[in-house]
């Protein structure tokens, strides 16, 4: 899994004042909690991009006053005027300690109902699941193979032994719709006339 290399400051000053500096120095508070202790820390803003700006599931190495914690992304505030990163929570990963994480989906295969001339269309982009850290991975694969024409797969149908999936079961997470080709298709098979039977020729007269 692709991991993030973060370079922090150890963190002592706190409130509004203290956040202020940090941001004129173009500098990002983060806490990094779920581990043995709570650490405040600081890292420039572009030290996040990659981690932060992307839809991919990722592991960030964080540096604090010599020691690296392993982390995950939690939890993020932008200023609502700039659009700026203002804060990050990480959620450092403990091997015998559960941690919840959003994993992105991945939809794998060729589905009949596609082949047949519909569109594949998903519903769902992640799944929140429960695990161990030694578990975690960049996505889930479903495979949609099977999926016909007006089916769906659904949170239910996502099996893992290695995972507690916290969505509620019935959600669907991709399904495959007629498109509009087809509906003109199917409706013009429909309205097209019957084919004339051939006229029997009249009788010969004596």
């Amino acid at each position: 899994m692709k991991t993030i290399t973060i370079e922090g400051q150890l963190r002592t000053e706190h409130g509004k004042a203290a956040t202020r500096q940090l941001r004129s120095q173009e500098l990002v508070p983060g806490v990094i909690y779920g581990g043995a202790q709570e650490i405040n820390f600081s890292a420039p803003a572009k030290a996040f991009k990659l981690l932060v700006y992307t839809p991919n599931f990722q592991l960030a190495n964080v540096t604090v006053d010599g020691k690296t914690y392993r982390c995950i992304l939690k939890d993020l505030q932008f200023d609502k005027v700039s659009d700026e990163l203002i804060h990050v929570d990480l959620l450092e990963l403990v091997e015998d300690k559960k941690v919840v994480a959003q994993i992105p989906l991945k939809f794998v295969g060729a589905a009949a109902g596609v082949k047949a001339g519909g569109r594949l269309v998903p519903k769902m982009k992640s799944l929140k699941v429960k695990t161990y850290p030694k578990h975690l991975r960049e996505q889930i694969e479903v495979n949609v193979d099977a999926l016909e024409i007006g089916g769906n797969l659904r949170v239910e149908d996502v099996k893992d032994e290695n995972y507690e999936i916290m969505n509620s079961p019935r959600i669907p997470i991709v399904s495959v719709v007629t498109t509009r080709a087809l509906r003109q298709e199917e409706a013009a098979t429909a309205s097209a006339p019957a084919k004339a039977a051939p006229a029997k020729a009249a009788p010969a007269k004596k």
